[in-house]
């Protein structure tokens, strides 16, 4: 007798929802101002503003720039737009803060920009362990966008999911 192995997760209508899948999977290149910095603490805005014009931005394309003080330097705000607005220029993605605050923003991003259709009378599971659902937030906004929309929302995983929301018939 043979028995044929069927996986019924995978044949199910089920739609998960996976925070890991809402990062940007560019390579990220960290961009300090510390390297600017007269003694590595000290702005002076004609050396800084010079080392802006005459840089090579081009290294950074294909790349997701993360425009950082690695230092306690106290930089004016005005010097970081500055460098994003010349990556911006050169038509490269930045970001201005560390890797986490970039990662946040992005799962929040990609959370109100959620295509409804795609959850339409569905049943949806919101993928417990992710990497980067360590923000008891990203729950609550996703709950916001797409319970209206679903037939059911689940927490976990296929195998061992908890009920969240019905709608009822």
């Amino acid at each position: 007798m043979s028995y044929e192995i069927k996986n019924r997760v995978a044949e199910s209508s089920l739609v998960t929802i996976d925070f890991d899948e809402f990062i940007n999977q560019k390579k990220i290149i960290v961009f300090d101002l510390k390297m600017w910095l007269k003694d590595e603490l000290i702005l002076i805005e004609k050396d800084f503003r010079n080392s802006v014009n005459n840089h090579n931005w081009k290294d950074y394309n294909e790349h997701l720039v993360l425009i950082q003080c690695s230092n306690n330097a106290i930089i004016p705000h005005w010097a970081y737009l500055l460098i994003s607005s010349k990556l911006k220029a050169n038509g490269i993605k930045n970001f201005i803060g560390s890797e986490e605050d970039y990662n946040n923003y992005s799962i929040i991003n990609s959370i109100h920009n959620i295509d409804l259709n795609e959850f339409k009378e569905k049943s949806v599971i919101v993928k417990g362990c992710s990497n980067y659902a360590n923000k008891n937030y990203y729950y609550s906004l996703i709950v916001d966008k797409i319970q209206n929309e679903v037939r059911s929302l689940m927490f976990g995983e296929a195998c061992s999911s908890v009920p969240i929301f019905k709608r009822k018939k």
